[in-house]
C-alpha cells in the first residue's frame, strides 16, 4: 500500500470550484506537470485523482476540503 504525505504546493486549475483538475505539483523538491488525470472521484474529505506525470510517472492527489489540505502518494 502507497503511502500519503502531505504536499503543500499543488497547483490546479478552478473554475466552479476549486481543485476542479490539478495541472502541477512540488514533488521531492522537483516540480511534476501532469500529462494527464487518468481518472477523479470523491472521497468522504473531498476529491481523488490518478494522475500521470510529464515525466512518466503515477500518483494519487486527494485534495481534503474541510482541511484545505493535499496529499500526495506515488503507485
Amino acid at each position: 500500500m502507497s503511502e500519503f504525505i502531505p504536499v503543500q504546493d499543488v497547483e490546479c486549475r478552478s473554475e466552479a470550484a476549486y481543485a476542479e483538475r490539478p495541472l502541477a505539483f512540488t514533488w521531492q523538491g522537483r516540480r511534476q506537470e501532469v500529462a494527464e488525470v487518468i481518472s477523479n472521484w470523491r472521497i468522504p474529505a473531498g476529491k481523488a485523482f490518478r494522475v500521470l506525470t510529464e515525466s512518466g510517472a503515477l500518483f494519487d492527489l486527494y485534495y481534503d476540503e474541510l482541511a484545505d489540505k493535499w496529499q500526495i502518494a506515488e503507485i
